[in-house]
């Protein structure tokens, strides 16, 4: 017990973090067990059976939570002329074209998610070395190159997650709050794992899931029984 905090080492007390336990009661752990001063995010890690170096087996996507993140995500829209004009008035909080580029390329990233029409991806993809390391380059594929950014734009601030799997097949996410209730966290979780599955690459063979833990910011890891996905997570 040496080296972790009173705090820690009390949110751990009687706790097997060895065991497996069913969605549901991971759930009511780690909301029992939270003792920050300030209401900590619901974190899930998902260990997935694919190597994400092979192009094949790259595993990314994005997902509506139905009750949101509890978060306001900043966003930042490139557009020109009327599209500009539809991303303010749907509540982008940056809009820009080169103006913005420029901003970014000094290290001025103070958002959350990006946001592009088509016809400004020239500019944007000079911003890939700023941009890509912070997984904040705009996609077809994800809904965040598009016309329709009225939409794309309250998804992002109604609750839209993207994940993407990191090197060695780990996806992480917040899935909310702890102040939330548990059945509104547990729906959150539930829609989140149900689009990593549908996210499974060609390639993948075998166990695509192979462990998911949850958790909050400052409380434990717990070990969730992945039988008990198929239960419903009873």
């Amino acid at each position: 017990m040496s080296g972790i905090s009173r705090r820690y080492a009390k949110a751990i007390e009687g706790l097997d973090l060895e065991n497996l336990y069913p969605l549901s009661e991971a759930v009511k752990i780690i909301k029992d067990r939270s003792s920050a001063k300030f209401d900590e995010t619901v974190e899930i890690s998902i260990n997935l059976g694919v190597d994400s170096n092979k192009s094949d087996q790259v595993v990314r996507g994005v997902v509506d939570l139905p009750k949101g993140t509890g978060k306001t995500l900043k966003v930042a829209v490139f557009a020109r002329d009327k599209k500009a004009k539809e991303a303010k008035d749907a509540g982008a909080d940056i809009v820009g074209a080169e103006d913005l580029a420029v901003n970014i390329e000094k290290g001025e990233v103070d958002f959350d998610r990006v946001v592009a029409t088509p016809d400004m991806m020239a500019v944007v993809g000079k911003l890939g070395k700023v941009l890509g390391p912070k997984g904040l380059m705009p996609n077809p594929k994800l809904g965040s190159v598009t016309l329709e950014l009225d939409k794309a734009i309250k998804s992002i601030k109604a609750g839209q997650v993207e994940f993407k799997a990191e090197k060695a097949g780990i996806i992480h996410a917040g899935l909310g709050k702890v102040s939330f209730g548990e059945k509104d966290i547990l729906e959150n979780i539930s829609s989140f794992i149900d689009s990593v599955q549908k996210a499974r690459p060609s390639g993948s063979k075998g166990q695509f899931i192979k462990k998911i833990n949850l958790s909050t910011t400052m409380g434990p890891s717990i070990k969730i029984d992945l039988s008990s996905l198929k239960e419903g997570g009873s």
